[in-house]
């Protein structure tokens, strides 16, 4: 296998044990919530979290700066000397420039060794997704140039399509007016999102009712998917605890494309505090995103 060390955040959403499993790097975002700040070695449980926020807990999240980046870097750096980071979006966080900051100064410290940073311009299993397939490429003995170039060859193609629960959450992100999330609320207005080439997260399509905007997201990946059908041989799905509807996504998914392996995982925290409970999110390949 070659000998370079994969390294991803929090916001990958990517369960725990598939992290041990690959001996992936980890970078941890911290979150405040109810006064109280978690991240690194003290953590709440997801369950909990969004019980909190469906109680109305507002969250507050931060990026990992460039100490924290050259901190985790340096601890890597004593495995390997090449390192892969697979950094969560420059459209929506500021980590990727400070990774980028801190890769060059470990980088002067520590001759010959080799730290790459990648703006996946991804977020959530989207991210993961990604991770994903960098795994299998080192696993199948590409060398960290091999793999950076494929993956920044395929992040146009990594499509993230997802729906949310309760639009005042995107609300306090900014991400519709308050008009909106009132009427929305109210009337039952379900968006759609997608995340763009840039890694913003832009809105698409409104539907009416919670089963109609599920169907709506496996409606655009039959849109989206094209030619890249077959390069689609695990579909992953994260969901703000509302596992009933990404299951339903599933078998929507196996129902229409035949494909029969998925990754499902709840949305961690970081990505959670904007999207909120019951958010379902479908990540695929596709030929744009």
């Amino acid at each position: 296998m070659a000998d370079f060390k994969i390294i991803t955040n929090t916001t990958a959403d990517l369960p725990l044990s598939y992290i041990e499993e690959n001996n992936l790097g980890l970078m941890v975002f911290n979150y405040t919530i109810k006064g109280e700040t978690y991240g690194k070695g003290h953590e709440l449980d997801w369950k909990e979290f969004y019980e909190l926020m469906r109680q109305g807990n507002m969250t507050m999240t931060s990026q990992v700066n460039p100490e924290e980046c050259k901190e985790y870097f340096e601890e890597y750096l004593k495995e390997t000397k090449e390192l892969l980071y697979l950094c969560f979006s420059s459209g929506l966080s500021g980590t990727y420039s400070s990774a980028c900051l801190a890769a060059e100064m470990v980088m002067e410290d520590n001759p010959g060794c080799k730290i790459t940073v990648v703006d996946t311009k991804c977020a959530s299993m989207g991210e993961g997704l990604l991770v994903d397939k960098a795994v299998q490429l080192k696993k199948n003995g590409k060398s960290m140039e091999e793999t950076v170039a494929w993956v920044e060859e395929n992040i146009p193609h990594l499509v993230h399509i997802f729906t949310v629960d309760d639009l005042n959450h995107l609300y306090r992100g900014g991400r519709v007016s308050k008009a909106a999330a009132v009427v929305g609320t109210i009337v039952g207005v379900k968006p759609v999102l997608h995340v763009d080439d840039e890694g913003h997260l832009i809105p698409i399509s409104k539907v009416r009712g919670r089963k109609k905007s599920l169907n709506a997201l496996v409606d655009f990946m039959e849109e989206k998917i094209g030619k890249y059908r077959d390069e689609n041989d695990i579909i992953f799905i994260s969901h703000g605890d509302s596992l009933e509807d990404a299951e339903f996504v599933r078998d929507e998914v196996k129902a229409r494309f035949g494909i029969d392996n998925f990754m499902i995982n709840h949305i961690g925290p970081t990505v959670g505090a904007h999207a909120g409970p019951g958010t379902i999110a479908l990540f695929f390949m596709g030929e744009t995103r």
